[in-house]
């Protein structure tokens, strides 16, 4: 940008336009920056079940630092290494590898230690804010001028050296704070999407372990029977059994184009490989493109709405259901199609029974071949289901997609407004965008 498309206000400088009042720096001039304990320091030998907690790389999250898997020292170790002691308000980076990932340290972690994977930033937080520089730290330019300055082509690396030279964009200490309140303000609100969105999955699990199996009855359908003991575990006495094979059409696979001379096109029949059936749905991210000959020559794998399809090697038992906006398309010899064509069986019932962690279970207990794990076609055909009466299929089917429809519409909410919040970052880490 020229001198002359400067806006009124804001200067040119190195990291591009800010407003006249910001300063640029380096982190070295603002902090103290410490790397973790080499391995002649500390050994994985040294940890014990109950002491102080090691944070590394894989605790740095986008929120902070995550609690799991993490190794701890004893007491008597924590006094040695009492130099490589964490408080409030430190940052901590990877030094090795992710090295644009890094954490603020919050309460929960103050006098935790970090690893020799790990550089600490230590701020005088009467001077600069913490929390501003960690969003700082989190925004893009600034983890695009990271991986400039990083040595080593095959596993990138940083130093304390490396990591004090690099620029930093830093307002006044009150506009730090009034930036950092307010994308807080914004991370708060994910954070009780993703604890909402936790709570709709655990309540949609129980109303699965109660409804599936009969434990629970819906108005209309108590019975005065009892139940029965089969084959699948307890069910009602009014509940009968079936295998996919006898309410499906011929349950296939696919197979892959390329192996009858068909190559992939840019556009044109949806083409799913195994990736595109995954834990949280149907995901076409990954999937790819084939021509209407090669779809007509594969047409034993078609697929259309309603079509319910299950992941057969890998990672086996995955299971997505076709809503009815996702017309024609194909897929590959790693799943299975099952399609229902009894008119007495729900589509629908059937794809919430697939999709039970139970059902998964039982699916890998009979998977072949250690280093790529697969069920054939024939054990999806044997596979066997409770079929109560067709309304309370219906009705039990219909009861877990309105709550799939809430869990859906909440994890919308929380993609719209991690975008706000890249947006809100764009727009406050600039400048562009005052609050002051």
């Amino acid at each position: 940008m020229s001198s002359a498309q400067v806006p009124e206000g804001y200067k040119q400088t190195e990291v591009g336009v800010i407003p006249e009042d910001w300063e640029i720096n380096i982190i070295g001039d603002i902090a103290d920056v410490k790397t973790g304990p080499f391995g002649s320091v500390l050994h994985e030998s040294d940890y014990v079940i109950d002491g102080t907690p090691i944070i590394t790389v894989e605790h740095l999250g986008d929120f902070g630092v995550e609690h799991f898997n993490l190794p701890m020292v004893s007491d008597e170790d924590k006094d040695r290494l009492k130099l490589f002691s964490l408080k409030v308000g430190d940052i901590v980076f990877s030094r090795v590898g992710s090295i644009d990932r890094n954490a603020l340290i919050g309460d929960s972690e103050s006098g935790w230690l970090f690893s020799g994977r790990l550089l600490r930033v230590r701020l005088d937080s009467k001077i600069n804010q913490p929390n501003y520089l960690s969003y700082h730290f989190h925004s893009k330019p600034f983890k695009q001028r990271v991986k400039a300055v990083a040595v080593g082509q095959t596993m990138p690396s940083l130093n304390t050296q490396i990591l004090k030279g690099i620029q930093i964009v830093l307002p006044p200490l009150p506009e730090q704070k009034t930036i950092a309140q307010a994308l807080s303000d914004v991370d708060a609100l994910i954070t009780s999407l993703d604890k909402l969105v936790a709570k709709q999955r655990q309540l949609k699990t129980a109303a699965m372990q109660q409804l599936l199996t009969g434990k629970m009855r819906l108005p209309g359908f108590v019975k005065e029977k009892g139940y029965k003991h089969t084959e699948i575990g307890v069910i009602p006495d009014d509940w009968g059994l079936t295998s996919l094979e006898k309410i499906s059409a011929f349950i296939t696979k696919g197979s892959t184009p390329t192996t009858y001379g068909f190559s992939w096109v840019q556009s044109g029949i949806l083409f799913l490989r195994s990736e595109c059936v995954s834990e949280n749905g149907l995901d076409l991210s990954q999937s790819m493109f084939i021509s209407q000959k090669a779809h007509t020559v594969l047409s034993r794998s078609e697929l259309h709405s309603g079509d319910i399809l299950i992941t057969i090697t890998g990672n086996v038992g995955r299971v997505v259901y076709l809503d009815n906006d996702f017309g024609v398309g194909n897929m590959n010899q790693h799943i299975a199609r099952v399609r229902i064509v009894d008119n007495n069986v729900c589509a629908k019932f059937i794809y919430h029974f697939l999709t039970q962690s139970s059902v998964r279970k039982a699916f890998n207990t009979i998977t072949t071949g250690q280093a790529y794990p697969q069920i054939s076609l024939k054990q999806v055909r044997d596979a066997v289901i409770p079929l109560p009466s067709f309304p309370e299929q219906c009705a039990i089917a219909a009861v877990l997609s309105d709550m799939d429809t809430a869990i859906a519409a909440l994890e919308i909410r929380r993609t719209k407004t991690q975008a706000i919040k890249q947006g809100m970052m764009q727009e406050l880490l600039t400048g562009r965008t005052r609050l002051v």
